[in-house]
């Protein structure tokens, strides 16, 4: 198995001061875990790049990026919402965080990887198709997953999301379209609360409560993703990969650990074989414990790589 592993130093530059969870150290940990454990040596490594307007919007609306520039300060720090800030390079991180979902995308779709995973910031999935919210500006899952549709081969995707935080974002975006399967874990009530209680037939939101722990997770993914992938059949697979529902990160309360990551992403990748020609690209979402995201995303990428 080929996996490429897409980054780049720039997704640093997006920084909204020393107190921020959604912090530049975030990925300086997971590449010095990757480094020091050699699971570097293993993965095609390659740089992102930024993404275009007509990518962006194929998942949002037309004026969304434009009033985003006319928000990024030149200098300082300024305020999309209370949660989302932007400093003066914000949107170029953000360009190349959603631009790596598309480099990954196109790579799987085209052979030259298994799968890929994009470790880049801010992360995207509680972007919405005309608001910026939750630490992110771009809905880089939405705009990887868009792009794969534009492909003769693919007419069904599902987005599959762990973050400890309902993917608010993914299914505003794709709540209207059938052929885009979205299936979320996220502990309940909490963050953002917002589509939480949805009805579609393509809206999967499995709610956990605080506290919930490793059975009750695994439990509830092989209950109910399990048919709901079997019956949609998906052509490509996308993660939003948040490691934030671990029992060391600051931000939530659900008791999960690296085996978990490592268990679900197995289980996504049985599917992908079974239904998918094994394509999965994922993203990296929230995960705030720096040494906890990185051991998880160390487990994520052997998992991927077929260890």
């Amino acid at each position: 198995m080929t996996t490429t592993l897409i980054s780049h130093d720039d997704c640093g530059l997006h920084n909204m001061g020393p107190e921020h969870p959604e912090s530049p150290i975030r990925l300086m940990a997971i590449h010095k875990v990757l480094e020091k454990t050699g699971l570097i040596s293993h993965l095609d490594r390659m740089q992102s790049v930024h993404v275009t307007s007509d990518q962006i919007a194929l998942a949002h609306a037309c004026l969304h990026e434009k009033r985003l520039l006319m928000k990024q300060p030149k200098e300082g720090v300024i305020y999309a919402d209370e949660d989302t800030a932007l400093c003066p390079q914000s949107l170029h991180a953000a360009s190349l965080a959603a631009g790596s979902a598309i480099l990954a995308t196109n790579r799987v779709l085209a052979g030259k990887s298994t799968n890929a995973f994009c470790a880049v910031r801010p992360p995207g999935h509680h972007a919405e198709h005309n608001t910026p919210m939750g630490f992110c500006f771009y809905n880089n899952v939405a705009i990887g997953a868009m792009q794969a549709l534009q492909n003769d081969n693919i007419h069904r995707v599902a987005i599959l999301d762990f973050d400890v935080h309902h993917c608010n974002g993914t299914v505003d975006i794709f709540k209207d379209k059938p052929e885009v399967l979205v299936c979320s874990t996220f502990q309940h009530p909490f963050y953002p609360e917002r589509y939480a209680d949805i009805q579609r037939d393509n809206i999967l939101n499995c709610p956990m409560p605080a506290h919930s722990n490793s059975l009750f997770f695994r439990n509830l993914v092989e209950k109910n993703w399990l048919p709901a992938l079997q019956a949609h059949k998906p052509d490509m697979i996308f993660i939003s990969a948040g490691f934030d529902a671990h029992h060391e990160d600051p931000m939530a309360d659900i008791n999960l650990d690296e085996e978990d990551y490592r268990w679900v992403t197995k289980l996504i990748l049985d599917v992908a074989r079974t239904y998918s020609q094994g394509r999965v690209v994922s993203v990296l979402e929230g995960g705030y414990n720096p040494v906890a995201l990185a051991f998880s995303v160390e487990a994520h990428l052997e998992t991927l790589l077929g260890y």
